[in-house]
């Protein structure tokens, strides 16, 4: 076992942790900035859209993770640069890679709001 903090210090330094590192995102990362702005517009529009529980979940679980591949996708790009500024073919892939995941999510969202769209407003 790792000797360190526990019980309730831990979770508020964890909680701390995430903060700071929220709060750098925002400073650095402009898409994450836009996608913060989306999911503001998008999560008050689910409560007219949806007219169950379980569309509502649809419509919003995909904003949530769309902010956490974003946060992930950024971490990996701090890492890539952290090794260094010079072009290597395995850290242009690690930094699509986490790109396209994003490009995914922003797919999930589109697929999951047009569907419920479609079924409940036409």
């Amino acid at each position: 076992m790792k000797p360190g903090k526990t019980g309730l210090r831990r979770l508020l330094d964890a909680t701390g942790y995430s903060v700071q590192g929220i709060r750098a995102c925002w400073k650095s990362e402009a898409a994450f900035r836009q996608e913060v702005l989306l999911c503001v517009v998008l999560f008050p529009l689910s409560f007219f859209l949806a007219r169950t529980v379980e569309q509502w979940l649809l419509l919003v679980a995909p904003l949530f993770l769309l902010l956490m591949i974003e946060l992930l996708n950024s971490a990996i790009e701090y890492v890539v640069d952290r090794i260094g500024p010079e072009h290597h073919d395995l850290s242009g892939r690690a930094k699509d890679t986490a790109s396209a995941a994003v490009f995914f999510c922003l797919l999930l969202i589109a697929v999951s709001w047009a569907g419920i769209a479609w079924n409940n407003l036409g």
